[in-house]
């Protein structure tokens, strides 16, 4: 199972590296939203909640599904610029219906959900479809999915401003502690690629990132089976301190692949390969059960979604469901008619921080 990037032509040339500002702060918007992911990011987490004021928290809130089980294309920028200023503007030049499709595929729960034309800006069946998928997701989701799609400018000059009082209230700060990192990554990055080939620069960010023998593929390591092209812009890699463990690919059609990595660190090992977790845990060999499981690991879905998202009948997808409720590594919570399967971290930590590794991965 492996994200597939062809990037044809020379290798050397396909590859950037750089630091994002905007990347950076949606990390840290994760893990604010997320902090059960980031446990070395936990106290850094309860410290910047307990000093927001209460109208920043309850926008971050209102909002967080943009950062919070993936990554709305927009913040993760393939062209980055020195200031987040800067790569706010960018994301002000995207036309409406290019940003408004972004913002649906996180607010409506799947990265394989995909709103092209006709728009539902403008098409009353694809907006009816928009507002289903995020009414199954929660009222939180379904509230934004109508205010964008009634009035994409408010909600775009709505999430700029909540983003730019993020600046001042933590983000600038964190920012100048890790900047260094990020500069001393780039510049080994860098000097690998101009050394040493695309090869040596690929596998320093991780055991899971590789080129393919011919030069012509990024491979990445995760829990999902996709094929992008990238040949005419490239590949852009973006180091991240707030990033870890996740290793983010972006790779949504329309969009220049990125792929955010978090940058290396003392502490333990490279996780081992998912061949070397499915061999350690037979409960969890079966790759249906692992396509669930990443999936899940990124936010509660139900089963209907599930479904729809691997391509897999409801109850196909009940059945596999019910071998990871018995194993104790899934929870459940009913909301309305729906019910909502998420994973259950600690035991899935009980069970072997290499398989958590690889889900979150």
């Amino acid at each position: 199972m492996t994200v597939r990037i062809d990037i044809g032509g020379p290798s050397s040339g396909r590859l950037r590296f750089a630091a994002s500002p905007l990347a950076e702060l949606t990390a840290m918007l994760h893990v604010l939203a997320e902090p059960g992911h980031h446990p070395q990011f936990a106290g850094w987490a309860a410290d910047v909640w307990a000093g927001l004021r209460p109208e920043l928290a309850e926008r971050l809130r209102e909002a967080e599904f943009l950062w919070r089980s993936s990554r709305a294309d927009f913040l993760v920028p393939a062209r980055p610029r020195p200031t987040l200023a800067e790569e706010l503007d960018e994301v002000d030049r995207i036309d409406d219906e290019t940003y408004v499709s972004a913002a649906l595929i996180t607010t409506c729960g799947s990265n394989r959900v995909h709103f092209g034309a006709p728009s539902p800006l403008t098409d009353a069946g694809a907006r009816e479809r928009a507002l289903d998928l995020a009414q199954a997701r929660g009222a939180l989701q379904e509230a934004f999915a109508e205010r964008l799609l009634a009035d994409p400018s408010a909600v775009r000059a709505r999430v700029r401003h909540t983003l730019e009082q993020c600046a001042e209230a933590f983000f600038d700060a964190a920012w100048t502690s890790v900047a260094g990192q990020l500069a001393a990554d780039l510049r080994l990055k860098n000097d690998l690629l101009q050394r040493q080939g695309a090869g040596a620069a690929l596998s320093s960010i991780s055991s899971a990132v590789t080129l393919a023998p011919d030069g012509d593929r990024v491979i990445v390591d995760k829990l999902q089976d996709k094929v992008v092209a990238a040949h005419d812009a490239g590949v852009t890699f973006l180091p991240s301190v707030f990033g870890r463990p996740h290793l983010v690919v972006i790779h949504a059609p329309g969009w220049e692949p990125v792929v955010q990595y978090p940058v290396a660190e003392p502490g333990p090992p490279e996780p081992v390969s998912l061949e070397t977790v499915t061999l350690r845990l037979e409960a969890l060999a079966h790759p249906v059960r692992l396509r669930l499981l990443r999936t899940l690991a990124r936010g509660p879905h139900t089963t209907g979604e599930l479904a729809h998202v691997w391509g897999l009948s409801p109850p196909e997808v009940s059945r596999h469901l019910a071998v990871l409720r018995r194993a104790g590594l899934l929870t459940s919570r009913r909301q309305g008619r729906y019910v909502r399967y998420s994973v259950n971290l600690p035991d899935l930590t009980a069970l072997g921080s290499d398989l958590l590794a690889a889900v979150l991965r």
